[in-house]
């Protein structure tokens, strides 16, 4: 059986952690730290797909706040 096969039968889960950034992590594994559940989980696909529509600013939170707080200046 190929890496690609394995994959396939994966399940992951969306995680995502204090800046609000995403990324998967096979569902069957405890998140690493700083990660949290996002509260999806499917195939590979399914979860990226689910990151491309949730995840519509790539800049971490700290930079988002930092730079609303200058343009209000």
């Amino acid at each position: 059986m190929s890496r690609d096969e394995r994959e396939d039968n994966t399940i992951y889960k969306v995680v995502v952690n204090h800046e609000e950034q995403y990324s998967i992590w096979p569902a069957d594994r405890e998140n690493a730290l700083g990660w949290n559940d996002a509260g999806k989980t499917g195939t590979k696909a399914e979860c990226l797909a689910y990151i491309e529509e949730v995840w519509t600013d790539m800049r971490p939170l700290s930079l988002r706040k930092k730079m609303e707080e200058q343009s209000g200046q």
